[in-house]
């Protein structure tokens, strides 16, 4: 199911190809400037819109495709602004300037999802790791990140076996009694998620793992590289000091 998230890193436009701190450090500028980013400037989101959709072309992958995706903030970025207009300044009914507030979250969440998804659709996931250690990022949060993202998928499908063997062993009951049942599936995959974990750390023990990440292939800077990380700084900055 990696593939659903994560490049694989072994096809796709020149982007894909890039040293993974490159696309990193190229993200984390990007965001920092849209947040940075007066709420009134339209012309600066509007280009910094078209900056994304630009790399996402270089990337070969479908403009369309990454739009699709960054709806899905959408619902939980308007379940927090969304009372936000009547709650300005002690105000009841909506005002002009809780209106902007409401632009403002939105449209900067939109732009960042945008860039996060770039990064993901072009990054193996293990070369993103590797690039974050590169940077220096805390080794205890790699390795959380490593872990969730590898296992969340065989906690879900374990769920999902709870789940039919209930329905299939289930007829029916009063409320308390369902509300009973679930927090026993609840506590039942919260232990086996525990034991495993257990299994893991010994398995990878016994095997000598230090905490470092390794991969086939050595990071390092090319021609390439460099052209790619100047544009684009370049790009951001311009469209922010113009």
């Amino acid at each position: 199911m990696e593939h659903l998230f994560f490049a694989t890193g072994k096809s796709g436009g020149p982007v894909h190809r890039l040293d993974p701190r490159v696309k990193i450090i190229c993200t984390v500028a990007y965001i920092i400037c849209v947040v940075l980013t007066a709420p009134s400037a339209f012309s600066q989101f509007a280009l910094f819109l078209t900056v994304i959709l630009t790399a996402a072309l270089l990337s070969r992958i479908p403009p369309g495709y990454v739009l699709k995706r960054s709806l899905v903030i959408f619902p939980f970025v308007l379940l927090v602004v969304a009372f936000v207009p009547f709650l300005k300044k002690g105000e009841v009914v909506g005002s002009y300037g809780g209106l902007w507030v409401v632009w403002n979250v939105l449209v900067k969440s939109w732009l960042s999802v945008l860039a996060m998804i770039l990064l993901g659709s072009t990054t193996d996931f293990q070369m993103l790791l590797k690039g974050l250690e590169c940077l220096h990022f805390p080794k205890l949060f790699l390795m959380t990140i490593a872990f969730m993202y590898r296992y969340i998928f065989i906690i879900v499908n374990e769920a999902m076996r709870m789940e039919r063997a209930h329905r299939s062993r289930y007829f029916g009951g009063q409320l308390l009694r369902q509300v009973r049942i679930i927090g026993n599936m609840v506590g039942l995959l919260f232990i086996r998620a525990y034991e495993r974990g257990e299994r893991v750390y010994q398995s990878m023990c016994a095997r000598g793992f230090d905490g470092e990440i390794r991969t086939l292939s050595q990071l390092k800077f090319k021609r390439w590289d460099m052209v790619y990380i100047s544009l684009f700084l370049a790009a951001i900055t311009l469209i922010k000091i113009v």
